[in-house]
């Protein structure tokens, strides 16, 4: 997986773990790993984590999907910039979000969802590629 496939894996995965029964020890860690990349933020990640969780659960009950894909955006960002810091704690990362995924009944595990997209142009060529949704700018919605 490349890093940022893994990225994007690692943190829709964190945040649908939050909602689990994994979750206090996928929370150990990540703190864990934290504190050995980048030890001055560990506290600060510490506490993005519970907040974190608590906004996907308001989130998931509110049925607001946006909020959870934002959340999830976050979390891409804060992965990327860690594993920037020392991309050797990929592995581990996907070894702590492999456990803490098979410690769960097989329907309660978060599906994993992986977007891979590539594209080449040439001359006068337009691509136009989303992962999810993708406003045209003109009507306000994607079409």
């Amino acid at each position: 997986m490349g890093a940022e496939d893994l990225v994007q894996s690692a943190g829709t995965t964190v945040v649908a773990l939050m909602a689990t029964d994994a979750w206090q020890t996928t929370r150990a860690g990540i703190v864990a790993l934290w504190r050995r990349v980048r030890p001055v933020q560990a506290d600060e990640i510490e506490l993005a984590l519970g907040e974190t969780r608590e906004e996907i659960l308001a989130a998931r009950r509110a049925g607001d999907e946006d909020g959870v894909h934002d959340l999830e955006r976050d979390w891409w960002r804060r992965l990327a910039r860690l594993l920037a810091a020392d991309p050797e704690a990929a592995r581990e990362l996907e070894a702590l979000l492999a456990e803490a995924r098979a410690s769960l009944p097989p329907e309660d595990r978060p599906a994993l969802s992986a977007v891979h997209l590539q594209a080449r142009a040439s001359g006068n060529a337009r691509v136009y590629q989303a992962g999810r949704d993708q406003y045209n700018g003109r009507t306000g919605r994607g079409d």
